[in-house]
């Protein structure tokens, strides 16, 4: 399984935005220069992620970009299905486009489906603040420090 780049992107954003020193507000254009990724398409990003209450967005000449929530009560499973459109691993994943004869007796759709669960239920495990177990060194490869 692949994960799409703005998943990527998304959970990026919230670990450099987790990062920061304590009360320092992050910005899109210093995401964008540490990641190398536009500043465009990081407002979607943004957007998306404040709108799931994931970061706090703060307007104005002194604003930024914070975490809405405790890094221990963002849930990296819940941050990767909020950002991913769909899990369709195979054409018999997608009811609507699904044109392959043996779906009905096929088991690898199931078999698939199976390791899709277990990948998701993996990543429920951890929460944004098991990736911030090293934050010394992310703070250094972010040139923060």
């Amino acid at each position: 399984m692949r994960l799409k780049k703005y998943t990527d992107y998304a959970l990026r954003v919230m670990i450099y935005t987790a990062s920061k020193p304590d009360g320092e507000l992050a910005s899109k254009g210093e995401i964008s220069k540490v990641f190398h990724i536009s500043e465009n398409h990081l407002g979607k990003i943004v957007h998306q992620l404040n709108k799931l209450g994931m970061l706090e967005t703060i307007r104005g000449r002194s604003g930024g970009i914070k975490l809405a929530q405790a890094p221990k009560d963002i849930n990296i499973g819940f941050v990767v299905r909020a950002m991913e459109d769909d899990f369709h691993l195979l054409e018999c994943f997608d009811q609507d486009r699904n044109y392959c004869v043996i779906t009905p007796a096929c088991k690898l759709k199931h078999i698939l489906n199976d390791a899709l669960y277990a990948f998701l239920n993996v990543l429920d495990q951890y929460t944004l603040d098991d990736l911030l177990a090293n934050k010394d060194e992310l703070q250094v490869l972010m040139d923060m420090k």
